[in-house]
C-alpha cells in the first residue's frame, strides 16, 4: 500500500522526533520530574498526529514511551525502570499519546468534512439522529443506502450483512481507495472498474458492507467521500448496538 507524501513525512518524525527530543532532554533528566519530559514528548505525538494519520500518532506513542524509558528514568541507557512512579508516568505517556494520536487523526477528517456544503451536513445530521430513534438498524441502512447514491452520484448501490468476502476495491476511512494493496489516486485516475467496497464499522467490528456502483465518468469530492464514509459509520453503530448480524 503507498501513503501520501504526507503520512510518509509523519511517519518518519514519528520515529526520529521522539528520539531526537528525549536526546535533548537528556542533559536535563536529573533536574526536573519524569512528568515534565513526559510531556513535552506528548507535544510530539500531538504535532505528528496532526499532521499525519493515526498510524504515525500510535508509532509516535510508542516511541515516545520507549525514549522515555531509556534516556530518561533509571537505570539509563537500558529499557528497564526501577521507580514505581516513573513506571506509572511511561505507562500513562504511552497511554495518552494513544488517546491523543486518536483523537488528533479523527480531528484531522472533521476538519476536511466541515468545509463541505450544508446538504452533505444536514445528511449527517439526520443519519445521526435516525440511528438513536430508528427500531431496525435496517431502517438506517436502507437511508445510509440512499444516500450514498446521492452524494457519490452512484448508479447504485447495495448492503452486504457479515462476511466481508472477496477483495474489490476499497474506499478507505481517509476517503482514499485502495485496490489490491496499492492505492489509488481517485482524482487523476476516477474510480475503478466493478463494484467499490465501501464498510460499516463500530467499534473495531466490521457488520458489512456497501457496495458502491459508479456512474461512468464521475469523480466525487474528497469531501464527499469524506461524508459517505461518515455516513457509512452511522449504519455501523446502528447495526452495533443491535447486536450480532447474521448473513442474511
Amino acid at each position: 500500500m503507498e501513503f501520501p507524501l504526507r503520512d510518509r513525512i509523519a511517519m518518519a518524525a514519528a520515529l526520529t522526533g521522539p528520539l531526537l527530543v528525549a536526546l535533548v532532554l537528556t542533559p536535563f533528566r536529573t533536574s526536573v520530574s519524569g512528568a515534565d519530559p513526559a510531556l513535552v514528548l506528548v507535544v510530539v505525538v500531538v504535532a505528528v498526529s496532526a499532521t499525519g494519520n493515526r498510524w504515525a500518532g500510535a508509532v509516535a506513542a510508542l516511541s515516545s514511551a520507549a525514549w522515555f524509558d531509556f534516556f530518561l528514568t533509571p537505570p539509563y541507557q537500558r529499557f528497564t525502570i526501577a521507580g514505581a512512579a516513573d513506571v506509572e508516568t511511561a505507562v500513562l505517556l504511552l497511554a495518552v499519546g494513544l488517546v491523543v494520536s486518536q483523537l488528533a487523526a479523527r480531528a484531522r477528517r472533521l476538519r476536511v468534512i466541515t468545509v463541505t456544503d450544508a446538504d452533505h451536513l444536514v445528511r449527517i445530521h439526520d443519519t445521526a439522529l435516525l440511528v438513536q430513534s430508528a427500531t431496525s438498524p435496517d431502517l438506517v441502512v436502507e437511508q445510509v443506502r440512499r444516500q450514498l447514491m446521492d452524494v457519490l452520484r452512484l448508479q447504485g448501490c447495495r448492503f452486504e450483512y457479515g462476511s466481508l468476502l472477496g477483495q474489490p476495491p476499497r474506499l478507505e476511512q481517509d476517503g482514499g481507495v485502495v485496490v489490491g494493496h496499492r492505492r489509488r489516486d481517485v482524482d487523476r485516475d476516477g474510480w475503478p472498474e466493478g463494484e467499490i467496497e465501501l464498510r460499516a464499522s463500530a467499534s473495531g467490528h466490521y457488520s458489512g458492507r456497501f457496495m458502491l456502483r459508479p456512474l461512468p465518468g464521475t469523480v466525487p469530492s474528497l469531501q464527499a467521500r469524506l461524508v459517505a464514509v461518515t455516513l457509512a459509520d452511522h449504519a455501523g453503530a446502528a447495526l452495533d448496538t443491535a447486536g450480532p448480524v447474521l448473513d442474511r
